[in-house]
């Protein structure tokens, strides 16, 4: 398939965004906080347990997208004009896979495929959404026919090399200018070691370059990840077919776009029957969480969310001209093009009361600006009832993900009647605004959440404890 000229949208605030080789670590604003460096070198240690290797950019080409001096492969282009129907194959072809962890042998137990599908986006238009499947090596051992996990990563970044079909390729992107990331193989490999086949999805405009990634969208997410599943059916030689069991997996961002798609099934993919979603640590109430990342470490995804926003809605952009200074919009700009260890090193503990015009906090000026609020109360997820068993799960400590707001919807489900298994995961405070309180329930709860999936996915009715609501914290 011809590639098409490459074409960018324009920047949400500014109106025109720059080319990412224009944006470099150096011209990123103010000074690291003193234990920025302390959290990623803590990062890089944990994915250096995991064997994996820092691969080299590729020299780019003339008409090459790069971002952050990573060359993003043709493959990552849309072309003009998509297939008619969402989850159709737009193109595919083999994707390597990287090594594995110590003392297994060689890569990931499986063959993979590198996908782009069609989806639908928030504003009801088709768009192209890439990812991966990925055909196990192992056999299935819970009876009946090979079954199907559709996983949405957690929050990879906003800059095009941070999508995680790359991480299937290339765990840690460390070029100097970016740090990317895949920290969502550790999971990914634990289903394909038990016979079960994967798709992973790069959500609505991370990696394809056609747009910005737009961040916790629920419909963004959930659309991509439902048709994620269908495009995986749709793939010639894979072994799962449509009686395959399906089921969704995601953890943070993943736990919201899993979530989200959990309650749109029934109305957006009623030809897809799901035996059971996992949904770790979902930012379901985005109003809550926004107070929750702003001046944490990770206080860079709030940029990314205002980013993705502004372009979904353009009609907000007049309100973000209005209200973010010069030193705003210069970090929106440059955490367009950053992955999440670049976010860490750049933006760790910032507020955004030193993005605003007037000094208020972005919070309160969702608060005071009536079509900020009805954006996020349009993407609260809850208002629907998903119809298949779910395992919510969140610690008691998140405070990037407020526990309160991911609790309330599980409780929000409960009294729609829904197949819930709520899991409060106890454990002690970390520390505030450092991400360990929301990064370590994801180790800790995993292989419950894994063994919870595999039983639906075995066929093993799941029971819901609603009941125990009024007990649980």
């Amino acid at each position: 398939m011809e590639r098409p000229h490459n074409t960018r949208q324009p920047h949400p605030v500014s109106s025109r965004r720059p080319h990412p080789e224009r944006t470099s670590p150096a011209a990123r604003p103010g000074p690291a906080a003193p234990n920025r460096g302390r959290l990623l070198a803590t990062a890089l240690a944990a994915l250096a347990c995991l064997s994996v290797q820092a691969i080299p950019a590729a020299a780019a080409g003339t008409d090459d997208v790069v971002s952050r001096g990573v060359t993003i492969p043709a493959f990552y282009t849309p072309p003009a004009s998509l297939p008619s129907v969402n989850g159709a194959l737009v193109r595919s072809e083999p994707l390597p896979l990287a090594l594995s962890l110590p003392g297994l042998d060689g890569p990931l137990p499986g063959t993979a495929t590198r996908l782009m599908y069609r989806s639908t986006d928030s504003n009801g238009q088709p768009v192209a959404v890439t990812g991966a499947y990925i055909e196990p090596s192992a056999a299935w051992k819970g009876g009946g026919p090979r079954p199907l996990v559709a996983v949405a990563p957690g929050t990879m970044g906003q800059g095009d090399q941070c999508a995680a079909s790359m991480g299937l390729e290339h765990p840690i992107t460390l070029n100097g200018q970016t740090v990317s990331v895949g920290y969502e193989d550790l999971a990914i490999y634990r289903l394909l070691a038990a016979g079960t086949a994967v798709v992973v999805t790069d959500y609505v405009g991370l990696g394809a370059t056609d747009r910005l990634h737009t961040y916790v969208n629920r419909l963004d997410g959930g659309h991509a990840l439902l048709d994620a599943v269908r495009a995986a059916r749709a793939l010639t030689g894979a072994s799962i077919t449509s009686a395959s069991p399906v089921g969704l997996f995601g953890y943070s961002q993943g736990g919201g776009a899993s979530a989200s798609a959990a309650e749109l099934q029934p109305s957006y993919a009623p030809d897809i029957t799901l035996a059971g979603t996992y949904s770790g640590a979902p930012p379901a109430n985005l109003t809550e969480v926004i107070k929750g990342i702003d001046g944490s470490a990770l206080a860079g995804a709030l940029g990314w969310s205002l980013n993705g926003f502004l372009q979904s809605d353009p009609d907000l952009r007049a309100i973000a001209d209005a209200h973010l200074n010069a030193a705003g919009k210069a970090a929106l700009n440059d955490l367009s093009t950053m992955c999440v260890g670049d976010a860490i090193l750049g933006y760790a503990f910032k507020k955004s009361t030193s993005w605003t015009t007037d000094g208020e906090s972005v919070s309160d000026l969702v608060a005071s600006t009536p079509a900020l609020q009805a954006t996020l109360d349009n993407q609260r997820i809850g208002n629907l009832k998903p119809t298949s068993p779910v395992r919510l799960a969140t610690g008691i400590q998140d405070d990037i993900v407020p526990h309160a707001q991911a609790r309330q919807l599980a409780v929000d489900w409960c009294r729609k009647g829904a197949n819930i298994t709520y899991d409060a995961i106890n454990l002690p405070n970390l520390g505030d605004g450092l991400l360990l309180n929301h990064l370590t329930p994801l180790l800790t709860d995993q292989s419950d959440a894994l063994s919870w999936l595999t039983d639906r996915l075995s066929g093993k009715p799941a029971g819901s404890n609603c009941w125990t609501m009024p007990l649980q914290p």
